[in-house]
Protein backbone atom coordinates (compact mmCIF):
# COMPACT_ATOMS: atom_id res chain seq x y z
CA UNK A 1 0.00 0.00 0.00
CA UNK A 2 1.29 3.38 -0.84
CA UNK A 3 1.95 6.21 1.55
CA UNK A 4 1.25 10.10 0.56
CA UNK A 5 2.11 12.79 3.04
CA UNK A 6 -0.47 14.47 4.92
CA UNK A 7 -0.31 17.90 4.20
CA UNK A 8 2.56 19.72 6.19
CA UNK A 9 1.96 17.40 8.91
CA UNK A 10 5.09 15.69 8.17
CA UNK A 11 3.15 12.24 8.41
CA UNK A 12 3.55 9.86 6.08
CA UNK A 13 0.74 7.39 6.25
CA UNK A 14 -0.89 5.17 4.36
CA UNK A 15 -3.70 5.21 2.11
CA UNK A 16 -6.30 3.57 4.15
CA UNK A 17 -7.09 4.54 7.73
CA UNK A 18 -7.83 2.24 10.59
CA UNK A 19 -11.48 3.52 11.87
CA UNK A 20 -11.38 3.10 15.33
CA UNK A 21 -15.37 2.34 15.07
CA UNK A 22 -14.14 -1.35 13.94
CA UNK A 23 -13.60 -2.14 17.15
CA UNK A 24 -16.88 -0.89 18.65
CA UNK A 25 -18.76 -3.56 20.52
CA UNK A 26 -16.17 -6.44 19.20
CA UNK A 27 -14.45 -8.57 21.59
CA UNK A 28 -10.99 -8.00 23.14
CA UNK A 29 -9.47 -10.92 21.03
CA UNK A 30 -11.15 -9.85 18.15
CA UNK A 31 -10.24 -6.09 18.61
CA UNK A 32 -6.69 -7.50 18.96
CA UNK A 33 -6.99 -9.70 15.16
CA UNK A 34 -8.26 -6.72 13.79
CA UNK A 35 -5.06 -4.26 15.07
CA UNK A 36 -2.62 -7.12 14.07
CA UNK A 37 -4.36 -7.30 10.58
CA UNK A 38 -4.43 -3.57 10.12
CA UNK A 39 -0.29 -3.51 11.00
CA UNK A 40 0.50 -6.13 8.54
CA UNK A 41 -1.22 -4.89 6.03
CA UNK A 42 0.60 -1.25 6.19
CA UNK A 43 -1.62 0.32 7.81
CA UNK A 44 -0.21 3.43 10.27
CA UNK A 45 -3.14 5.79 11.16
CA UNK A 46 -6.02 4.86 13.46
CA UNK A 47 -8.71 7.21 14.27
CA UNK A 48 -10.91 7.07 17.09
CA UNK A 49 -13.38 8.83 19.14
CA UNK A 50 -15.40 8.51 22.52
CA UNK A 51 -18.48 8.74 20.83
CA UNK A 52 -17.43 5.10 18.77
CA UNK A 53 -19.16 3.60 22.41
CA UNK A 54 -16.63 1.30 23.65
CA UNK A 55 -14.04 1.12 20.70
CA UNK A 56 -11.49 3.26 22.05
CA UNK A 57 -11.40 0.56 25.45
CA UNK A 58 -10.83 -2.02 22.84
CA UNK A 59 -8.34 0.26 20.62
CA UNK A 60 -5.67 0.55 23.31
CA UNK A 61 -4.74 -2.56 24.74
CA UNK A 62 -4.49 -4.18 20.79
CA UNK A 63 -2.63 -0.68 19.69
CA UNK A 64 -0.39 -0.50 22.75
CA UNK A 65 2.04 -2.97 21.12
CA UNK A 66 2.47 -1.15 18.25
CA UNK A 67 2.09 2.61 19.42
CA UNK A 68 5.27 3.96 18.98
CA UNK A 69 5.34 2.84 15.21
CA UNK A 70 1.98 4.11 14.19
CA UNK A 71 -0.53 7.41 14.10
CA UNK A 72 -3.00 7.98 16.75
CA UNK A 73 -5.76 10.33 16.34
CA UNK A 74 -8.68 11.05 18.72
CA UNK A 75 -11.72 13.62 18.63
CA UNK A 76 -14.10 15.37 20.68
CA UNK A 77 -17.63 16.02 20.17
CA UNK A 78 -17.47 18.31 23.31
CA UNK A 79 -17.89 22.37 22.35
CA UNK A 80 -16.86 23.59 25.94
CA UNK A 81 -12.54 23.76 27.14
CA UNK A 82 -14.15 22.10 30.40
CA UNK A 83 -15.88 18.81 28.58
CA UNK A 84 -12.92 18.96 25.96
CA UNK A 85 -10.24 18.95 28.36
CA UNK A 86 -11.69 15.76 29.96
CA UNK A 87 -12.20 13.72 26.99
CA UNK A 88 -8.91 14.40 26.02
CA UNK A 89 -7.41 13.30 29.14
CA UNK A 90 -9.85 10.09 29.64
CA UNK A 91 -9.03 9.10 26.13
CA UNK A 92 -5.09 9.28 26.24
CA UNK A 93 -5.90 7.04 29.30
CA UNK A 94 -8.18 4.87 27.70
CA UNK A 95 -5.90 4.19 24.25
CA UNK A 96 -2.64 4.31 27.10
CA UNK A 97 -0.58 6.97 25.24
CA UNK A 98 1.28 10.25 25.97
CA UNK A 99 0.17 12.10 23.03
CA UNK A 100 -2.25 12.40 20.40
CA UNK A 101 -0.48 13.01 16.51
CA UNK A 102 -4.02 14.58 15.41
CA UNK A 103 -6.73 15.91 17.63
CA UNK A 104 -10.47 16.75 15.88
CA UNK A 105 -13.27 18.63 16.63
CA UNK A 106 -15.62 16.11 16.11
CA UNK A 107 -18.50 16.53 13.75
CA UNK A 108 -19.06 20.09 13.44
CA UNK A 109 -22.07 20.47 11.34
CA UNK A 110 -23.46 24.15 12.25
CA UNK A 111 -22.72 27.84 12.77
CA UNK A 112 -23.39 27.52 16.06
CA UNK A 113 -21.01 24.66 16.78
CA UNK A 114 -17.96 26.90 15.40
CA UNK A 115 -19.10 29.96 17.31
CA UNK A 116 -19.34 27.22 20.50
CA UNK A 117 -15.55 25.92 19.80
CA UNK A 118 -14.47 29.53 19.59
CA UNK A 119 -16.02 31.78 21.92
CA UNK A 120 -14.19 32.29 25.46
CA UNK A 121 -13.99 28.82 27.35
CA UNK A 122 -14.47 27.08 24.16
CA UNK A 123 -13.08 24.24 23.41
CA UNK A 124 -10.37 25.42 20.50
CA UNK A 125 -9.14 26.68 24.45
CA UNK A 126 -8.13 23.25 25.12
CA UNK A 127 -7.21 22.88 22.00
CA UNK A 128 -4.17 25.21 22.03
CA UNK A 129 -3.65 24.16 25.04
CA UNK A 130 -3.03 20.94 24.59
CA UNK A 131 -0.73 21.35 22.27
CA UNK A 132 1.47 23.80 24.07
CA UNK A 133 1.80 21.24 26.55
CA UNK A 134 2.42 18.13 23.93
CA UNK A 135 -0.19 16.52 24.29
CA UNK A 136 -1.66 16.60 21.15
CA UNK A 137 0.86 17.11 18.05
CA UNK A 138 -1.70 18.72 15.32
CA UNK A 139 -4.91 19.93 15.37
CA UNK A 140 -7.89 18.75 13.01
CA UNK A 141 -11.17 19.11 12.50
CA UNK A 142 -13.83 16.38 11.64
CA UNK A 143 -17.03 18.04 10.30
CA UNK A 144 -19.96 16.91 7.78
CA UNK A 145 -20.84 20.62 6.65
CA UNK A 146 -18.44 22.82 4.10
CA UNK A 147 -20.16 26.02 5.43
CA UNK A 148 -19.21 25.18 8.68
CA UNK A 149 -15.98 23.71 7.73
CA UNK A 150 -14.85 27.45 6.17
CA UNK A 151 -16.00 29.32 8.39
CA UNK A 152 -13.82 27.16 10.99
CA UNK A 153 -10.80 27.61 8.83
CA UNK A 154 -11.48 30.85 8.62
CA UNK A 155 -10.91 31.40 12.19
CA UNK A 156 -8.03 28.49 12.95
CA UNK A 157 -5.86 27.34 9.68
CA UNK A 158 -6.47 23.80 10.75
CA UNK A 159 -3.27 20.89 10.81
CA UNK A 160 -6.09 18.12 9.06
CA UNK A 161 -9.58 18.04 8.16
CA UNK A 162 -11.42 14.84 8.05
CA UNK A 163 -14.56 15.59 5.54
CA UNK A 164 -16.98 12.98 3.87
CA UNK A 165 -15.97 12.75 0.01
CA UNK A 166 -19.17 10.73 -0.77
CA UNK A 167 -19.22 10.82 -4.84
CA UNK A 168 -22.77 11.47 -5.66
CA UNK A 169 -23.30 15.13 -3.51
CA UNK A 170 -19.89 16.02 -5.06
CA UNK A 171 -21.03 15.41 -8.69
CA UNK A 172 -24.36 16.19 -8.51
CA UNK A 173 -23.51 19.71 -6.54
CA UNK A 174 -19.96 20.06 -6.27
CA UNK A 175 -19.92 19.28 -2.52
CA UNK A 176 -16.59 19.15 -0.92
CA UNK A 177 -14.93 21.24 -3.64
CA UNK A 178 -14.57 24.32 -1.80
CA UNK A 179 -12.75 22.43 0.92
CA UNK A 180 -10.46 20.55 -1.52
CA UNK A 181 -9.74 23.94 -2.68
CA UNK A 182 -9.24 25.07 0.58
CA UNK A 183 -6.78 22.26 2.19
CA UNK A 184 -4.45 22.62 -1.28
CA UNK A 185 -4.30 26.47 -0.81
CA UNK A 186 -2.96 26.14 2.81
CA UNK A 187 -1.46 22.35 2.65
CA UNK A 188 -3.64 21.55 5.07
CA UNK A 189 -3.74 17.28 5.41
CA UNK A 190 -7.09 15.74 3.87
CA UNK A 191 -8.98 12.80 4.63
CA UNK A 192 -11.87 11.59 3.00
CA UNK A 193 -14.41 9.56 4.72
CA UNK A 194 -17.96 8.36 2.95
CA UNK A 195 -15.53 7.13 -0.21
CA UNK A 196 -17.70 3.84 0.10
CA UNK A 197 -21.41 4.89 0.60
CA UNK A 198 -24.15 4.47 -2.10
CA UNK A 199 -27.04 6.50 -0.60
CA UNK A 200 -29.23 7.16 2.19
CA UNK A 201 -30.88 4.03 3.64
CA UNK A 202 -34.43 3.62 2.76
CA UNK A 203 -37.26 3.11 4.68
CA UNK A 204 -38.18 -0.51 5.57
CA UNK A 205 -34.63 -1.82 4.16
CA UNK A 206 -32.87 -4.24 6.13
CA UNK A 207 -29.53 -2.86 7.66
CA UNK A 208 -28.82 -5.47 10.02
CA UNK A 209 -25.30 -6.12 8.08
CA UNK A 210 -24.59 -3.45 8.54
CA UNK A 211 -24.88 -2.42 12.45
CA UNK A 212 -22.27 0.61 12.08
CA UNK A 213 -23.18 2.66 8.92
CA UNK A 214 -25.89 5.05 9.05
CA UNK A 215 -26.21 5.02 5.90
CA UNK A 216 -26.06 2.50 2.84
CA UNK A 217 -22.75 1.25 1.93
CA UNK A 218 -21.67 -0.19 -1.89
CA UNK A 219 -22.95 -3.82 -1.90
CA UNK A 220 -20.58 -6.51 -3.13
CA UNK A 221 -22.21 -6.72 -6.52
CA UNK A 222 -20.85 -2.80 -6.93
CA UNK A 223 -17.21 -3.23 -6.40
CA UNK A 224 -16.47 -1.69 -9.83
CA UNK A 225 -18.61 1.04 -8.64
CA UNK A 226 -16.85 1.32 -5.37
CA UNK A 227 -13.86 1.44 -6.42
CA UNK A 228 -14.48 3.98 -8.90
CA UNK A 229 -15.84 5.98 -5.72
CA UNK A 230 -12.54 5.53 -4.11
CA UNK A 231 -10.65 6.98 -6.75
CA UNK A 232 -12.89 9.76 -6.83
CA UNK A 233 -12.28 10.70 -3.14
CA UNK A 234 -8.74 10.40 -3.33
CA UNK A 235 -8.97 12.43 -7.21
CA UNK A 236 -10.02 15.68 -4.36
CA UNK A 237 -6.38 15.84 -3.01
CA UNK A 238 -7.16 13.13 0.06
CA UNK A 239 -4.21 11.36 1.41
CA UNK A 240 -6.35 9.00 2.70
CA UNK A 241 -9.14 7.13 2.85
CA UNK A 242 -11.91 6.00 6.20
CA UNK A 243 -13.87 3.33 5.70
CA UNK A 244 -17.09 2.56 6.89
CA UNK A 245 -16.82 0.64 10.68
CA UNK A 246 -17.58 -3.04 8.92
CA UNK A 247 -13.87 -4.57 9.29
CA UNK A 248 -15.08 -6.71 5.72
CA UNK A 249 -14.89 -2.59 4.23
CA UNK A 250 -11.63 -2.05 5.72
CA UNK A 251 -10.12 -5.67 3.89
CA UNK A 252 -12.34 -4.05 0.86
CA UNK A 253 -10.40 -0.98 0.88
CA UNK A 254 -6.94 -2.45 1.56
CA UNK A 255 -7.57 -4.99 -1.17
CA UNK A 256 -8.23 -2.39 -4.12
CA UNK A 257 -6.24 0.70 -2.69
CA UNK A 258 -3.41 0.07 -5.43
CA UNK A 259 -5.90 -0.20 -7.98
CA UNK A 260 -6.85 3.40 -7.07
CA UNK A 261 -3.53 4.69 -7.40
CA UNK A 262 -4.58 5.37 -11.14
CA UNK A 263 -6.55 8.14 -12.11
CA UNK A 264 -10.61 7.68 -13.12
CA UNK A 265 -10.96 5.92 -16.49
CA UNK A 266 -13.47 7.84 -19.26
CA UNK A 267 -15.67 4.63 -17.96
CA UNK A 268 -15.35 4.78 -14.38
CA UNK A 269 -16.53 8.73 -14.27
CA UNK A 270 -19.22 7.89 -17.00
CA UNK A 271 -20.42 5.03 -14.04
CA UNK A 272 -20.22 7.57 -11.26
CA UNK A 273 -22.01 10.25 -13.01
CA UNK A 274 -25.03 7.61 -14.12
CA UNK A 275 -25.19 6.14 -10.55
CA UNK A 276 -25.15 9.87 -8.91
CA UNK A 277 -28.13 10.52 -10.99
CA UNK A 278 -29.73 7.06 -10.02
CA UNK A 279 -29.76 7.89 -5.87
CA UNK A 280 -29.74 11.96 -6.27
CA UNK A 281 -33.38 11.93 -4.11
CA UNK A 282 -31.53 9.93 -1.18
CA UNK A 283 -28.44 12.00 -0.04
CA UNK A 284 -26.38 10.82 2.83
CA UNK A 285 -26.60 14.91 3.49
CA UNK A 286 -29.60 17.33 3.04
Amino acid sequence: MNKNMLGRTGMNIGAVVFGGIICMDETAQDARKYVDFAIERGVNYFDVAPSYGNAEERLGPALAPYRKDVYLACKTTERGAAGAKADLLNSLKILQSDSFDVYQLHSISTDEDVEQVFSQNGAMETFLWAKREGLVKNIGISTHSEDAALKALDLYDFDTVLFPYYFAMGLNAGWGDRIAKRVKETNAGLLAMKALIYRAWLDGEDRSAYPKSWCRPFFPDQEELAVAAMKYALSKGAATLVPPGNFEYFVFMLDHIDACAKPLTDGEWALLRAEAETVREHPIFH
